[in-house]
């Protein structure tokens, strides 16, 4: 039998496809018959925070999110108001994380005030009862800064909550501490848990005692034209 000659395969290495240098999207994209930018990775919205309630909040509305948690000083700076507190820190957490060019960033930060006191996540169980105690019977606010950074520019705004607490026993307060749920929240509670049962008034958006603001966070996202309705997957 005569030597059969190689046939070249007119196809190039499907892998080729997922390389992400230029030439190689050119080739597969040409030898595929589709456009170039069908290689090119879609934008994702990443969330600077590693707070399970902040990525939940955002599946209510059909987003999901890819998490990247920003390690970052929250020390607050001598004479700083609690709304340049949360608003320096959502913007340092969103500009603090490494994403691709056309990603997007989420940055937010929540604390609560009383008397002037800012309150973060209690330290032990001996500070969240002292936090509860501060809280019990009065009014407080809640404040969440948040940061959406696109590219090398970066939109902030603060959403502020007033909530009402009702008298605290130390017998509430001993439950409330053992279960646990205090520790990691912003003025040892979480309204959408069992600290639920202490709160009788709040005036100002839910979302953002919770720790992530919607609207406020839609509204950034259009200045960039990509508001949350536009991060949901497609069908």
């Amino acid at each position: 039998m005569p030597d059969r000659k190689p046939v070249l395969n007119p196809w190039p290495d499907m892998a080729m496809a997922h390389s992400s240098g230029p030439v190689s999207r050119s080739i597969a994209a040409y030898a595929l018959g589709m456009p170039e930018t069908a290689f090119i990775q879609r934008p994702r919205l990443v969330l600077a925070s590693a707070s399970p309630r902040r990525k939940d909040l955002l599946a209510l509305v059909g987003v999901d999110v890819a998490v990247q948690p920003a390690d970052i000083d929250e020390t607050a700076k001598p004479g700083e108001s609690p709304e340049q507190l949360v608003r320096r820190l959502a913007v340092t957490k969103a500009e603090a994380v490494e994403v691709a060019k056309n990603d997007m960033v989420i940055g937010a930060d929540t604390i609560v005030v009383v008397d002037d006191e800012i309150l973060g996540k209690p330290i032990d169980e001996a500070d969240a009862g002292r936090m509860l105690d501060l809280l019990s019977g009065r009014e407080h606010r809640v404040l969440t800064g948040v940061a959406v950074r696109g590219g090398e520019r970066t939109e902030a705004g603060v959403e502020i909550a007033q909530v009402t607490m009702r008298h605290l026993s130390v017998a509430d307060i001993a439950w409330y501490v053992a279960s646990g749920e205090p520790m990691g929240k912003a003025g040892a509670y979480a309204i959408q848990g069992a600290g639920a049962l202490f709160v009788t008034e709040i005036v100002g958006n839910h979302s953002g005692i919770v720790g992530l603001p919607l609207p406020l966070v839609d509204a950034l996202l259009a200045k960039f034209g990509r508001p949350l309705p536009t991060w949901q997957p497609r069908t």
